[in-house]
């Protein structure tokens, strides 16, 4: 490992994303002796490119051990390291219009880095496709034309294989062909995918619709679009065809395509329980033990596929290593649990109901919220039941009770309605990995694991999920790793 990063250049997308930033400092703090980082942050010019590294990554907490490990050199360290670029991956090499540090770049990089992601499951259609389709396929392009390129890696998801209703399902580690969808009976085209959006947006511009009727319109087209061939959500819709992107254009780059499942928390590195937004489990925890919700929606026995992102940066440098310059095969890594050490909804209760029992959040005056122990909600019919009994029918009486009484209470309704229309869409959007019945075959990543063993003991790069110990990670790493982050 630290033979293989010596003196290389290395470019990272997407600087200011979560996993990027733990990937980031690992490399930093583990191997000191890589020459050069190209860090691409978008912005539009060099100073605001450098105000968003300051602000958003180097000066996270993440980077608190390096800090201390270097003490007063640390600045001194990271500016002999680091070169920011400001850049956006929706356009042709980047939009660089300086043509002497674009030709300095494709001479000296060695391995490029694609975390560049737009990660909302219900992102406007156009904002996804331009940084998870196009996106991925322009830093393939520019990762071509690097002289001494040794591996190109792209992170993606794996839920890119849609909806899982079976619970016989084994999810492989396989490629998407150009064009295939999760539909039989559909054939996907994305340069007619580009098309229709953008005769889309004209038409509302023509129109002369508001940015923000634009914005709404294109959130549901996404959707739409990716409904008509079989994926839940914009998020993996997108996602996929920017995996058959890199497939498909690849020529004779060494490519790495990395699939977490759902990444939560660090488990050790740099240090237990560092954290930076909210995902789908996350939400869900913090709402329960601020008093927000009472049931958790999911079958007890449905698999939350769970990964901590240190395991997943771990993988990822590994296989860096394993598969450079090997450009005949396509490298693909599901960096899941479900297999080999499930984790279920049920244990997300009992976790969150004993830590939140322990360890009460207390409220704007100070009063510990007290929790009961959260029920599940098995079914989406039973959701339906639910909000039908317990919300929208007591709504259409107040309804009726304001046509009445001169819309005396118009306010409350209307507020009412608009919750529960949220709530409805964030079921829709949270479904398909709430009642998510496959689990992910991990057979290419425990050859790795294998092959690469002693790199795992000796280097500090353990991704093997087998090592976790559920109770103890939820109970002192990620729910109090949550409680700082998001409910202090």
């Amino acid at each position: 490992m630290p033979q293989f990063f010596k003196g290389k250049t290395i470019l990272i997308t997407g600087t200011t994303g979560f996993l990027a930033k733990v990937f980031l400092e690992k490399i930093l703090r583990t191997q000191p002796e890589v020459k050069t980082l190209y860090l691409l942050v978008r912005a539009e010019n060099m100073d605001l490119a450098a105000k968003r590294f300051q602000n958003e990554v180097i000066l996270t907490d993440l980077f608190r051990v390096l800090r201390d490990q270097l003490g007063e050199d640390f600045d001194s360290f990271i500016s002999s390291k680091i070169v920011v670029i400001p850049g956006d991956v929706s356009l042709n090499n980047f939009g660089l219009k300086d043509e002497k540090l674009m030709s300095k770049m494709l001479e000296e990089i060695n391995v490029v880095v694609n975390f560049a992601a737009s990660t909302k499951f219900d992102e406007r259609f156009d904002i996804s496709m331009g940084v998870n389709t196009m996106g991925a396929l322009h830093v393939l392009n520019f990762a071509k034309n690097c002289r001494q390129i040794k591996a190109f890696v792209h992170t993606s998801t794996a839920y890119v294989c849609g909806e899982i209703k079976d619970r016989k399902t084994i999810v492989q580690e396989k490629p998407f062909e150009m064009g295939q969808t999760l539909k039989e009976t559909s054939k996907l085209d994305i340069t007619a995918e580009m098309y229709l959006l953008k005769k889309k947006i004209d038409e509302l511009r023509s129109e002369n619709a508001t940015e923000n009727t634009i914005r709404y319109v294109m959130k549901d087209y996404g959707i739409e679009r990716a409904k008509l061939y079989g994926w839940p959500n914009t998020y993996t819709f997108t996602k996929a065809m920017g995996e058959m992107q890199v497939v498909h254009h690849k020529d004779n780059v060494p490519l790495i395509i990395i699939r977490p499942t759902m990444v939560t928390s660090t488990l050790k590195d740099p240090f237990p329980g560092w954290i930076e937004g909210l995902r789908t489990l996350d939400s869900i925890i913090c709402s329960y033990g601020q008093g927000k919700i009472t049931s958790f929606l999911g079958h007890p026995k449905t698999i939350l596929d769970t990964i901590p992102a240190d395991m997943v940066v771990n993988c990822m440098m590994t296989a860096i290593v394993a598969c450079s310059n090997q450009a005949q095969e396509n490298f693909i890594y599901h960096v899941s649990s479900s297999l080999r050490n499930p984790f279920r909804i049920a244990d997300v209760r009992d976790f969150s109901y004993r830590y939140f029992t322990k360890f009460s959040i207390r409220n704007k005056i100070g009063k510990p919220i007290t929790v009961s122990k959260p029920t599940l909600i098995s079914s989406r019919v039973a959701f339906d039941i639910l909000m039908t009994v317990r919300y929208c029918l007591p709504l259409k009486v107040l309804n009726l009770v304001n046509e009445v009484f001169c819309q005396c209470s118009r306010d409350v309704y209307e507020d009412s309605y608009k919750r529960i229309k949220r709530v409805t869409r964030l079921v829709e959007l949270y479904k398909p990995y709430l009642f998510f019945k496959g689990v992910f075959d991990d057979s290419n990543t425990q050859n790795l694991r294998r092959a690469t063993s002693y790199n795992m003991e000796v280097d500090g790069l353990d991704f093997d999920p087998n090592s976790i110990d559920w109770e103890d990670y939820m109970m002192n790493t990620h729910i109090p790793g949550l409680v700082n982050y998001a409910l202090k």
